[in-house]
């Protein structure tokens, strides 16, 4: 039966002039039109906007149209719309090509139009045009899973997340680390910019954790370790030794009281002493005592003395096993340590202190009892507050922490207004961009409160009175200023947790170059992480204040919801699979699967689709060639190759870079979202990891028109346990054709080094140029050995 021709509509966008101004969208259009079985080609200002999803679903449906190429921006923007648009239509949504021509294209090579973009926008096109030919239909597989969900931390994300999910009827595991939940809100005395008491907004929350049935509370605790794939992951909980039954303790405080050990508090910033035995603060949840361990001298006293039998200083901690569908991290974050800051004197001077040791002096629970003391117990009635002390800044932490302003312009009104101390505040900029928020500015200004702008250079102690002295230009006059002041307060820049990172390794999940979480997109996934079921909130992903923090743990919950909807979930299909006519059953794929996807049925290898977590390592490795990628096929790649090598010029130079789809394609996304510029001669071929590839790859984009081929993984474990291994034999292998080692170059980019993909593109580009194009007789040797 002879093959029927496919019928592909092409749809191109202008994306409003952030791909049109740069390529010549026409002209793409124009030539693409052309081509053999394209059925329509159009263009578009906003392909993504109601009218242009309508055009190309009338144009499915009158065309008759198989497959659909869609050219635009990021798949990891709009690849779920426009296959919606495709299934709405009728058509399967895996006949659906996405091909970007905004972040590899137009906002790497502009910003004015020029022929290099509009030609490599049709390079790229026809690439994905080609690939469309090989596109087949697929569907999702479902498998029954866990609809319970862990929340790593304890904090008001973490405790908004909880509660949403538990008035929804699902089993949320909450874990934190610390012996109560409640994070660093619990520190704080007041918000902004309402100043409302912020233990009456937090404490109730927390008591509602602790009697929700759907929530059980694993406080003192951490993830030790995460296995198992979304929908089924398995978690085991180490609990801490806490040496007293959570159970059993009934608060009385008989403990701490007959404790002889006396040790700086954490929760008061080590501003005063608590003992061995002691409980975080009055409001904790759950209200029970722990015994610090590492300070206690175990003489035995409270265990004696305890009423209620709760006290046990043989503990051990314990580990729980636990069975989830997906996972939220609600990790929180730490401030910058103000040691570091030398010029500001903090840790030499004790009366330079940082602006959470201020929230906990002002507390009426905290070391002093809400009043403002210096070291040597004297009466404080100036104060100094330092804005991005070490934020903003290359040699500390570059980025804005965003509540600093506010929470200094709160801790001003605070101690001007009702506790009558001058104060000052150095700023650069001040930023006060929410509601209300402007209001608390005015106030503070209103209420006497004096704003130098101005860095401070230095603080350093006037050694006849004992105050300190703030040394700092006031860009406003330009005049240099020294105040002194009896405390001054650094607003240090909040940074990731310690022990985020180890955390995030075990879940597979990417953290950004600042640290903290990545989510799959900042503007329509912001509370998905790169990893499918696991999401986070609140300062998990960067620093933000109250409100944006409870609407990420809202958000955070509703797409766990929705993730776990019904008894079953879903996995895409695009994974290994193995085809059974040519697998001779030899099991060499088994050994090199890190997960135990593959086992033998009938003398046959097959992979388990949820087990399979799509690192592809199986597929070189088989002699038969039996196993390939859904979705990322080698007649997909190769048509790939064939379509963005085959416009290329005589004595151009091209180079191709194959990227995994995950980290590594979201950092070059960064890289056009930074502008960042790099040579209109590479293309990038995005793989599912680059595990998958083998020598075929390598030499089919050779014999094509590659004269350079870079391989970019940004998976530490992929890069550890697979393609850089396998970059070397690769090498040896190549050279039997007579290409040399340095037109292939591996490069492992993890996604907090992204930019460093565009140097690698650079460098490699003008080496390639020097060496020169790859002669046409070893092409051809290429080609007869690949038909042979």
């Amino acid at each position: 039966m002879e093959k029927k021709s496919p019928r592909i509509g092409i749809f191109v966008c202008e994306c409003g002039g952030n791909i049109g101004d740069v390529v010549d969208v026409k002209s793409v259009v124009d030539t693409v039109k052309s081509w053999p079985d394209v059925a329509v080609a159009k263009y578009h200002k906003y392909l993504c906007s109601k009218p242009a999803q309508e055009l190309i679903l009338d144009s499915v449906k009158k065309e008759n149209l198989d497959r659909v190429v869609v050219a635009s921006c990021t798949p990891r923007m709009h690849l779920a719309t426009f296959q919606a648009v495709l299934e709405r239509a009728g058509l399967n949504p895996f006949m659906l090509e996405f091909v970007n021509i905004r972040e590899q294209d137009s906002w790497v090579h502009g910003p004015h139009r020029s022929a290099e973009a509009t030609r490599k926008a049709i390079s790229l096109i026809r690439g994905g045009y080609e690939r469309s030919q090989q596109l087949e239909a697929m569907q999702t597989i479902s498998e029954k899973g866990s609809r319970e969900i862990l929340i790593v931390g304890g904090g008001i994300a973490g405790i908004t997340a909880a509660l949403e999910l538990g008035y929804l009827g699902y089993k949320v595991h909450l874990v934190e680390r610390k012996p109560s939940i409640g994070g660093n809100m619990a520190k704080l005395t007041k918000v902004f910019p309402t100043l409302d008491c912020a233990q009456c907004i937090l404490t109730p929350r927390m008591a509602e954790v602790g009697r929700n049935p759907n929530v059980a509370l694993y406080t003192y605790s951490e993830v030790q370790e995460v296995s198992g794939r979304p929908g089924n992951y398995d978690v085991k909980v180490f609990m801490k030794p806490r040496g007293v039954d959570v159970q059993k303790c009934r608060s009385c405080g008989v403990c701490a009281k007959v404790c002889p050990v006396s040790c700086p508090d954490e929760f008061n910033e080590g501003l005063s002493q608590r003992k061995a035995a002691y409980i975080e603060f009055p409001q904790a949840v759950p209200s029970a005592y722990t015994i610090d361990f590492e300070t206690c001298t175990k003489c035995g006293k409270c265990e004696q003395l305890c009423p209620a039998k709760a006290v046990s200083l043989t503990d051990k901690g314990f580990t729980v096993d636990l069975h989830v569908g997906g996972i939220i991290m609600a990790t929180g974050y730490q401030l910058y340590d103000a040691k570091k800051l030398e010029t500001y004197g903090y840790g030499n001077y004790k009366d330079v202190i940082t602006m959470m040791d201020l929230e906990r002096l002002v507390s009426a629970t905290g070391p002093t009892g809400g009043y403002i003391k210096r070291a040597d117990g004297s009466d404080v009635k100036k104060i100094g507050i330092v804005l991005c002390a070490g934020s903003r800044d290359k040699n500390y932490i570059p980025y804005c922490s965003r509540i600093c302003c506010m929470y200094a312009l709160k801790q001003a009104f605070v101690l001007k207004k009702m506790l009558g101390i001058d104060v000052t505040i150095y700023y650069t900029d001040i930023r006060a961009t929410g509601k209300g928020y402007e209001d608390l500015y005015w106030r503070d200004e209103e209420a006497g409160v004096s704003f130098i702008r101005g860095k401070v250079a230095e603080v350093y102690k006037d050694s006849s009175n004992g105050k300190l002295v703030a040394v700092a230009e006031d860009t406003i006059t330009g005049e240099t200023t020294e105040e002194q002041f009896d405390m001054i307060a650094l607003a240090t820049p909040m940074v990731p947790p310690a022990g985020l990172k180890e955390l995030a390794e075990k879940m597979k999940v990417p953290l950004g170059e600042d640290g903290f979480i990545t989510e799959k997109h900042p503007k329509l996934d912001p509370v998905d992480s790169l990893v499918t079921g696991i999401f986070a909130c609140g300062c998990a992903l960067s620093p933000k204040d109250v409100r944006d923090t409870v609407s990420d743990g809202l958000g955070a919950s509703a797409k766990a919801a929705l993730f776990l909807k019904s008894d079953y979930v879903t996995t895409s299909p695009e994974k290994a699979f193995v085809i059974s006519d040519l697998c001779n059953g030899c099991g060499g794929c088994m050994p090199i699967c890190p997960v135990n996807a593959i086992s033998m049925q009938n003398g046959k290898a097959k992979v388990d689709a949820f087990q399979c977590t799509g690192c592809g390592a199986c597929i070189p490795v088989c002699p038969q060639e039996a196993i390939d990628f859904k979705n990322a096929t080698a007649k997909q790649i190769i048509a790939s190759l064939r379509g963005v090598l085959e416009e290329k010029q005589p004595g151009e130079v091209r180079v191709v870079a194959f990227v995994d789809k995950n980290v590594g394609y979201t950092g070059m996304d960064f890289l056009g979202l930074d502008r960042t510029n790099y040579p209109e001669n590479v293309r990038i071929i995005p793989v599912p990891t680059t595990a998958i590839l083998g020598l075929k790859h390598l030499l089919y984009a050779f014999a094509y028109g590659a004269d350079g081929i870079l391989i970019v993984e940004g998976t530490q474990e992929i890069d550890e346990k697979f393609t850089k291994k396998r970059i070397i034999d690769l090498g040896k292998e190549l050279a039997k054709y007579g290409v040399e080692n340095m037109r292939v170059r591996y490069s492992y980019v993890p996604l907090p080094v992204y930019k460093k993909a565009a140097e690698l593109f650079s460098m490699f580009t003008d080496r390639i140029k020097k060496f020169g194009p790859l002669t046409e007789e070893k092409r051809n040797a290429i080609k007869e050995k690949l038909s042979a």
